[in-house]
């Protein structure tokens, strides 16, 4: 399969799109079916007891698969999450950057399925692993 976007395409969609949280999503790299996410790690994400919170490690592998599923579809900004289901492993470490891989299983017409491993920058073992399913919109004919 082609990627329809690269790595600039995706981070120049994220400035124009999301400017919100473009600056929180840095796209590193991206392969069929593959992409690399990093999310700078700030005071805001993190919750009590010094480590980061659920819902930023939920919002790196939702976005992450977002941005690998346009890569293959291009920018069809409209495609939407189905369904995330996401197990939290180990505390990440508080002060370092998080690193999403995300991996397109299958890609459809209409659905993607796919997986994000959620690392701590120089730590081996993943922290959380995401399932994610994105509903893509018809395309006009």
């Amino acid at each position: 399969m082609e990627l329809k976007m690269d790595v600039e395409a995706l981070n120049a969609l994220m400035r124009s799109e999301f400017s919100q949280v473009a600056n929180d999503f840095i796209v590193q790299s991206v392969a069929p079916m593959e992409a690399v996410v990093r999310m700078p790690v700030a005071e805001e994400h993190l919750r009590p007891g010094g480590t980061i919170s659920g819902p930023t490690m939920f919002a790196l592998a939702d976005v992450s698969m977002y941005l690998v599923v346009l890569a293959m579809i291009g920018p069809v900004t409209l495609a939407v999450t189905t369904n995330c289901s996401i197990d939290f492993m180990r505390k990440p470490t508080a002060g370092v950057d998080l690193i999403a891989s995300a991996r397109i299983h299958k890609l459809g017409r209409s659905l993607a399925v796919g997986d994000v491993l959620i690392h701590s920058e120089r730590m081996d073992a993943p922290v959380a692993r995401a399932s994610l399913t994105y509903a893509i919109p018809p395309r006009s004919t």
